[in-house]
């Protein structure tokens, strides 16, 4: 098979994840009467009025942080506040602001160089939707049978006491799997694929996509790339993922094993194991450098080049505890990690309210809302580190396309090069909670005598026998090293 062919786009991309109940509210958009106060602990059911037009509202903020793509948890028509259970595929939820909203968005986040990917949830549907509706309301008479699989009628969608006799998603009555072997629901399935892609969005995170088969995928992404040849498609496997990644079927995945090893060994032994276990990437391994490295460079063996690029490399979900709660509380682990996340070869991806500090545990306490209403709770200092990260990672290009290759790591101190054309990035990286003093042999990486500028300071290194020398790293600190313009190597 020829090398996969991944969006370029995505390279340089810094990705945000919005839960649009919880990001931002506007008033422009009715609403039901019944709603949670907004920044009220977030429970299952409750909705808080989060919209399209809200993140319309604060697109400049986006810019701001330096984004330059957005992915939402699901926004079609539902009777959930995360929108999981699709009643209608070719309807934006009206309380979202319906589908003129998501045209305004899109129009103005490309505006702005801001790519907009959306949530597919093609493995099920709902109680809600017509096709399933019709069989709860016709039984066996029914003309969309085939659409699911029916053991027995009458069917049992909402007694608590049985389990559905349906096949549906775990065993949860409100989300009935589609039966993909029937050819008019891999058709409409395919067609809404490509409908939204013409409309305009930029690509599809897929819900569970593994439960699928493959040859749904291939003609998946040929139904998709054929509107947009750069449309992105990321799955979401929490598990190692070659085999839907060589390049007929999906760009890249969510990279949850990213996500275990920078829980392993930026928070440590102090992780909240209590939350860490309601995860599958419980257990996250074992600390330190050397377990990172090769937890990092098996990671990275697993995939092609361009498949490794263009991963979404995130530090937390809506499907898990915010890395700040893993952390116990710990803001230099997140800050060292994000670190980590900016200067590593893929798409890095934000959950919305980690730079500001926002923490929570698993399911529905991860989901809260965006506090708008109250700055003074922001850390600002964590967003100012976010800000000044994210524009290291856009102004060089080594950081974002460069090869990667570890050049130390031993104890509780990693160091990595970045190489790219005439530009080379160095990172070292102190998880102790007491001082270093690293020396970084870089011979075939930089040439004798190159100059590195340290950023954000006007201190220089300089390799002498192909070493750097004297590297000095605080406690839980980072320090990236850049050849200057003047002095590539």
């Amino acid at each position: 098979m020829a090398d996969p062919e991944t969006p370029d786009w995505v390279r340089d991309a810094i990705f945000y994840q919005i839960f649009p109940d919880r990001f931002a509210r506007s008033v422009s958009v009715p609403k039901p009467r019944h709603l949670d106060e907004w920044g009220s602990p977030p429970s299952y059911h409750g909705y808080q009025g989060g919209d399209l037009i809200g993140v319309v509202e604060h697109l400049d903020d986006l810019v701001d942080l330096g984004i330059t793509a957005v992915y939402f948890t699901p926004i079609f028509q539902s009777a959930s506040n995360h929108r999981y259970h699709t009643h209608d595929y070719e309807k934006v939820d009206p309380m979202l602001g319906g589908t003129p909203a998501l045209r305004r968005l899109i129009d103005e986040a490309h505006a702005r160089g801001i790519r907009v990917v959306l949530d597919g949830v093609f493995n099920h549907a709902s109680r809600g939707f017509f096709q399933f509706h019709d069989i709860l309301e016709n039984g066996p008479d029914s003309a969309y049978l085939d659409w699911f699989t029916v053991n027995e009628f009458p069917l049992n969608a909402y007694d608590a006491e049985k389990a559905p006799n349906y096949t549906a998603w775990w065993g949860l009555p409100a989300l009935p799997k589609f039966n993909t072997d029937t050819p008019e629901v891999r058709e409409f399935l395919w067609g809404i694929g490509r409908k939204w892609v013409e409309f305009g969005i930029d690509g599809w995170r897929l819900d569970v996509p593994n439960e699928i088969d493959d040859d749904f995928w291939r003609e998946f992404r040929r139904r998709v790339r054929a509107v947009n040849p750069e449309a992105y498609i990321v799955g979401e496997v929490w598990s190692d993922a070659p085999r839907w990644l060589q390049g007929d079927m999906w760009d890249a995945v969510m990279n949850y094993q990213f996500t275990r090893a920078c829980i392993a060994f930026f928070i440590g032994d102090s992780v909240n194991l209590k939350e860490l276990s309601r995860t599958s990437l419980h257990p996250a391994g074992p600390p330190g450098a050397e377990a990172f490295r090769k937890a990092i460079e098996r990671l990275m063996g697993l995939y092609h080049p361009n498949v490794t690029a263009v991963m979404l490399n995130l530090l937390g979900s809506h499907d898990m505890a915010r890395f700040l709660t893993l952390a116990s509380g710990d803001v230099s682990a997140l800050r060292l990690a994000t670190l980590f996340q900016m200067t590593y070869p893929g798409a890095p991806s934000i959950y919305y309210g980690d730079e500001v500090g926002l923490s929570g545990g698993h399911d529905p306490a991860n989901r809260g809302a965006f506090p708008w209403h109250r700055p003074e709770t922001w850390n600002m200092d964590l967003l100012h580190e976010f800000q000044r990260l994210i524009a290291l990672r856009r102004s060089r290009p080594s950081l974002r396309r460069g090869s990667f290759r570890f050049l130390y790591a031993s104890g509780d101190v990693i160091a990595y090069a970045r190489p790219w054309g005439d530009e080379t990035s160095l990172v070292a990286i102190n998880v102790a909670k007491s001082r270093r003093r690293l020396d970084i042999a870089v011979e075939g990486v930089l040439s004798e005598d190159a100059v590195l500028e340290r950023a954000w300071s006007h201190q220089t290194a300089r390799v002498e026998r192909g070493m750097l020398r004297d590297i000095e790293l605080e406690s839980r600190s980072g320090v990236v090293l850049t050849t200057p313009a003047t002095s590539r190597s």
